[in-house]
């Protein structure tokens, strides 16, 4: 994701992928509404085929209808990572992002100015590489991180859990998992014959199972939980992952920053762990590309530290809450029970739809006051002189967007000494009532809105307009005096 957003902010990109091959295991089963919006702000939603949204998702395992707050979804379901994976590698490429597999990074040299020395072994030998800046996207496990020595304190492990996909089970679904004395466990259909499974048995202390189980392992966890046996059955690939929760103190040091799991570790709840690195992608990568091509502001990339690290901080909040009631035994049932009744009142499933979902993030953007001022372009049609359009589809080429609303023409005017890094688009909302009553908004590359003008008159509309795109966008400048790096 990272690798597509920077080719679309016109800089140079390589990445180094340790995986000879992908791995085409389905791990991750889909991705959040806010996650989705960013795919769709790429045109990368088609690419996926028919999408299957559920209004109904969980907290902890306690169901609730997420559409009790607009626009919400429990996201898509039943895409497979290994799909996600592939789209995002087919559009980062095409885009001309540079792909290396079977190399694996095994020495960094943070060289100030001069940029980042990287040291790799590759199917060809060692190999030495120089960039403006490295980003880790290298997960929980991340060489980057610890190369650098990134502070990632948190809370360890208190239990081991299995995940598999295993086949010819035949197994009874337990969809938001099924408590029994000794465990918890899961199952879901994937397809014909094929079932995901999730066990968590009560009383192994992490450390006590080996990182690489095997299915005879999970059959005889399975076994001591439910008193069923597995073990007629296979699996298509098995792994193990604990409730270790940990995040970085620092997004970026100097000239090396971090993304995704390699910034943040946490409990799998909802699909937030892939939805959450992509967003830290959406995020970073235009200002990363901004920065190497010298165009942005001062403090446009520490922001990237600034927005994100206290969005990761609230995810690992609520996976441990979630964690809390999923996961514990007898003790944790009057807070499942609570849970259960506070989910009763639309105000608890609003609020925690966006938390899970990301549509409640909000970033300080400053500027005057809006209700739309730092959150997200939500959504919706628009009619253009050019014909109908979205707010999703303005956002495809990656660069900040000018929704004049009005048929004012001062806001444009003031636009123009942005052209190439700001397009302006003159619309009706579909819905009269969309936008708050904003008279012109400024999008950020990453779908965020940075500034809303909502006075009817000429000097109202564009007030502090030019004060937003000098922050978010750099000093005006001729682009053809910047070539792309």
């Amino acid at each position: 994701m990272l690798a597509g957003e920077l080719r679309l902010g016109g800089v140079g990109v390589i990445v180094t992928e340790r995986l000879a091959e992908p791995t085409g295991q389905s791990r991750g089963l889909g991705f959040t509404a806010r996650a989705m919006e960013i795919f769709d702000q790429r045109g990368l939603l088609p690419r996926f085929g028919t999408l299957e949204k559920s209004p109904l998702g969980h907290f902890g395992g306690v169901q609730f209808d997420y559409t009790a707050l607009e626009d919400s979804h429990f996201g898509a379901r039943g895409v497979h990572q290994s799909l996600t994976e592939a789209v995002l590698e087919s559009w980062a490429t095409e885009l001309g992002a540079d792909l290396h597999r079977g190399w694996d990074l095994v020495d960094i040299a943070d060289e100030g100015d001069e940029g980042v020395r990287v040291t790799l072994n590759t199917p060809d030998g060692v190999r030495q590489l120089r960039s403006a800046y490295l980003v880790g996207c290298d997960g929980g496990h991340s060489t980057v991180r610890k190369a650098l020595g990134f502070d990632f304190p948190g809370t360890p492990a208190t239990r081991d859990m299995y995940l598999a996909d295993v086949v010819g089970c035949d197994l009874r679904p337990r969809f938001l998992g099924e408590r029994l004395p000794n465990g918890m466990v899961m199952a879901a259909p994937l397809k014909e014959g094929v079932d995901r499974v999730i066990v968590c048995e009560h009383g192994t202390p992490p450390g006590a199972r080996s990182e690489s189980p095997d299915f005879e392992e999970i059959a005889d966890a399975w076994q001591r939980i439910t008193g069923e046996s597995l073990h007629g059955g296979a699996a298509e690939w098995v792994s193990s992952f604990t409730d270790a929760t940990r995040q970085v103190t620092e997004y970026r040091r100097g000239r090396v920053l971090l993304a995704g799991d390699a910034a943040h570790i946490h409990l799998p709840a909802g699909g937030q762990g892939l939805s959450t690195g992509v967003q830290d992608a959406a995020n970073l990568g235009w200002k990363l590309a901004a920065t190497v091509r010298g165009l942005a502001p001062e403090g446009l990339l520490d922001s990237y530290h600034g927005e994100r690290h206290p969005v990761g901080a609230r995810l690992l909040m609520n996976t441990r809450a979630q964690g809390t009631v999923f996961l514990g035994g007898e003790e944790a049932d009057p807070l499942r029970n609570l849970l259960t009744e506070l989910l009763e009142y639309d105000v608890v499933k609003r609020h925690l739809s966006g938390t899970v979902s990301g549509l409640d993030i909000r970033y300080d953007v400053g500027g005057p006051a809006h209700p739309l001022a730092g959150r997200r372009l939500p959504p919706r049609g628009l009619r253009t002189a050019f014909g109908p359009t979205t707010t999703t589809a303005l956002l495809h080429a990656g660069r900040g967007v000018l929704l004049v609303l009005t048929d004012d023409e001062h806001a444009p005017e003031i636009a123009e000494a942005w052209a190439g890094r700001v397009d302006v688009t003159v619309a009706v909302p579909e819905d009269p009532g969309t936008f708050g009553g904003a008279a012109a908004l400024l999008v950020r590359p990453d779908g965020y809105v940075a500034w809303a003008g909502s006075d009817t008159t000429a000097v109202g509309v564009c007030d502090g307009l030019a004060e937003a795109l000098h922050r978010w966008f750099g000093t005006p400048a001729a682009l053809d005096a910047v070539p792309a790096a």
